[in-house]
C-alpha cells in the first residue's frame, strides 16, 4: 500500500488531477453560490473559474510542478506565473463558450459547466505539462 502511495505521489498527472479538483471544488462553490444570487450563468461560470484559477496556480506550483518551477525573483519565475495565467484564461474562454452555448441550447447551466471543466482540464493540462512546466524551465 505504501508503495502505490508512493507511486501515486511520483505520478504528475495523479497529482495534477488531484489539485485540479482541488481547484474546481473552490470553482463550483463559487460559481453555485453567485448563481443562487440570480448572476447570469455564463457571468457566474466565469467568476467561479476566476477563483479557481488562483487557487491552482498555488497548489500546481507547490505541489504539482515543484520540481520545474523556477525560482522566485527570476524573469523565468514571471513567464511562468505569466503563461499559467495565459492557459487559464484559454481554459476561462472555453469555460464560457461550453456554458453560453450549452445553456443557449436550454441544457441545464451544471450539466453545461460539467462538459466545460472536462474540456478545459484537458486543454490546461496539455498547455501547463509539456509547454509552461516543462524541465528545461528550471533554473
Amino acid at each position: 500500500m505504501i508503495k502505490l502511495a508512493n507511486q501515486l505521489r511520483g505520478n504528475v498527472f495523479l497529482r495534477y488531477v488531484a489539485v485540479s479538483v482541488c481547484a474546481l471544488a473552490t470553482d463550483m462553490t463559487v460559481f453555485l453560490l453567485v448563481l443562487e444570487t440570480g448572476m447570469p450563468a455564463t457571468a457566474a461560470s466565469a467568476f467561479g473559474y476566476s477563483v479557481g484559477i488562483f487557487a491552482h496556480w498555488i497548489l500546481s506550483s507547490r505541489k504539482v510542478f515543484h520540481d520545474r518551477v523556477s525560482e522566485k525573483g527570476t524573469i523565468a519565475r514571471t513567464q511562468q506565473k505569466a503563461m499559467f495565467l495565459a492557459s487559464a484564461l484559454m481554459g476561462l474562454v472555453l469555460t464560457m463558450i461550453v456554458v453560453g452555448a450549452g445553456t443557449a441550447l436550454g441544457i441545464d447551466a451544471r450539466i453545461a459547466k460539467v462538459v466545460a471543466i472536462t474540456t478545459s482540464f484537458l486543454l490546461t493540462y496539455l498547455l501547463r505539462n509539456v509547454v509552461i512546466f516543462r524541465q528545461a524551465s528550471v533554473q
